[in-house]
């Protein structure tokens, strides 16, 4: 059992994140202009694959997409979504961000961790962005996001400190207090 201050990541019902009136807020191929046929690719909190067969078809059948999840059910359902479809480039991990041992370190070209850190239970923030820096390639990007309000794991204070770890190529969701804030970022040895 968790105490109150060792929180647990946060799982949502699959339902939330694959389903049809998702696509009139958020377009699957959101992330595909980021990457290029044969490039590596991190889906770090994919869920059940929403933005993870959009990027595999971006980087085609040379390319690789890991996709990390803690929540055992997400990675099944999109074990059998890539199944369906024919994708054999997606690599799928019931992992924690926080420990990326099965990849490499410097191979990754982008990082997609769209709502993962606010997520996660707060102590393993900072495993989590050593891992996405150890795995990005020098010049690799990493496109993170966080949610506010009562569900998420993240105030302003921490997110400012991690983006501190990067360089920042763009970002927003500051001026607005019900949107996510994101940042485009890469490794500051750049």
């Amino acid at each position: 059992m968790a105490t109150s201050e060792e929180k647990r990541d946060k799982h949502f019902p699959l339902l939330t994140h694959d389903n049809p009136f998702r696509r009139l807020f958020s377009n699957p191929n959101e992330f595909c202009a980021y990457v290029t046929k044969g490039q590596v690719i991190a889906d770090l909190g994919c869920g059940p694959g929403y933005y993870t067969l959009a990027l595999a078809e971006s980087v085609g059948p040379e390319g690789r997409v890991y996709a990390v999840d803690s929540d055992e059910k997400a990675i099944r359902a999109l074990a059998k979504k890539a199944d369906k479809h024919g994708y054999h480039n997606i690599e799928l991990h019931a992992s924690s961000a926080s420990d990326l041992s099965f990849i490499k370190g410097g191979s990754v070209d982008f990082v997609l961790a769209n709502g993962l850190l606010c997520s996660m239970a707060p102590q393993q923030h900072e495993s989590a962005v050593n891992e996405m820096k150890r795995i990005l390639k020098p010049r690799g990007q990493a496109y993170l996001s966080a949610a506010r309000g009562f569900y998420s794991y993240m105030g302003l204070a921490e997110w400012e400190k991690i983006l501190e770890r990067f360089r920042i190529e763009r970002r927003g969701g500051d001026g607005f207090p019900s949107a996510d804030r994101w940042a485009l970022v890469t490794s500051k040895q750049r």
